[in-house]
């Protein structure tokens, strides 16, 4: 029976079983991989690089977009190199730092959307008092606390997972390192304080969307008052998205860690995990850019095609 000693490395879940199967998971992962460089990278070139974004909402967009890079690039590559490579082998080292990452990535996530949830309820609800309570001091207190207890949360868990006994071999039912299935190869009894401290964290979670959902029954009672149709266009076009992707995130994220073992199941678990690992990453720009003209536009200009259509324009209409 082997047991933490004993193991050096895992065996994560094969999404394929013929090799041309594999091949194509490898190019859709790296299709999957490359729009979520391409839509977090172009947001946060934009936000970085043009003054006019220099906001607390574009600060918090940009703090996700870069949360989402280091959440998708956590799992997917290993996924593709083993597909790619006909393999499924993952270290223990790789095991526990892709749980450390992937853990610190989501819960600063988490955290940040949040904040972005009081960013909105003070622009709409409190406005005159917007540049008092989010000035830069506290949007750079509020984005180093998200980032601070991401680290806390997932040295946390990490050190509390891989010092479970595991006597129930090495292959994680899982395309990457996900500590319920980790949980799943301990021995009988030992995991029940790594599951009271899922259990905690996933009320914190819960708490966080409680807040969520508060914030926006204030923001759209105060937006529903709005004498102006497009100030009304605004406030919801702004919000909305926001409140897709969090309800997206948690719901499945939650849904991962605690749904229970006898409705488990190896294709229910990975929609599952991929909903909430991989699809918020990839979506979060679409929702983001499409709904705010500002950071469409400010996207629109850095594309060099459309240098190349303006001058041409330009030339047009001189002539």
């Amino acid at each position: 029976m082997p047991n933490n000693s004993s193991i050096s490395e895992f065996l994560l879940l094969a999404l394929a079983d013929t090799r041309q199967l594999q091949l194509l998971h490898f190019w859709l992962l790296l299709g999957i991989y490359l729009a979520a460089l391409l839509g977090n990278g172009l947001i946060s070139t934009a936000v970085a690089c043009h003054h006019r974004l220099h906001t607390p909402m574009y600060f918090f967009l940009l703090n996700l977009a870069l949360l989402d890079l280091g959440c998708i690039s956590t799992t997917l590559p290993k996924a593709m190199a083993n597909a790619l490579w006909d393999t499924r082998h993952i270290s223990y080292a790789g095991c526990a730092a892709q749980v450390f990452f992937f853990l610190f990535f989501i819960s600063a996530e988490c955290s940040v959307l949040t904040i972005m949830s009081y960013d909105r309820y003070v622009a709409i609800c409190k406005p005159l008092h917007y540049g008092t309570l989010m000035d830069s001091r506290a949007c750079a207190t509020m984005a180093a606390a998200a980032w601070g207890t991401g680290v806390l949360y997932s040295l946390l868990h990490t050190a509390n997972t891989f010092s479970v006994p595991l006597c129930q071999g090495n292959a994680i039912n899982q395309f990457f390192c996900e500590i319920p299935h980790i949980l799943k190869l301990s021995c009988p009894g030992s995991y029940l304080r790594e599951v009271g401290l899922i259990i905690f964290s996933a009320l914190i979670f819960l708490a966080c969307f409680v807040f969520v959902v508060l914030s926006y029954v204030q923001i759209f009672r105060a937006v529903l008052r709005m004498p102006s149709e497009q100030g009304r266009h605004k406030a919801f076009s702004t919000c909305l998205p926001h409140l897709a992707v969090v309800s997206l995130f948690l719901s499945t994220g939650l849904a991962a860690y605690l749904k229970p073992p006898s409705i488990s199941s190896r294709s229910l678990d990975l929609v599952v995990s991929f909903l909430y690992s991989v699809v918020p990453p990839v979506v979060n720009p679409l929702i983001y850019s499409m709904r705010n003209q500002e950071l469409k536009n400010t996207v629109r200009k850095m594309m060099p095609w459309s240098h190349f259509s303006s001058h041409k324009l330009h030339i047009c209409l001189s002539k």
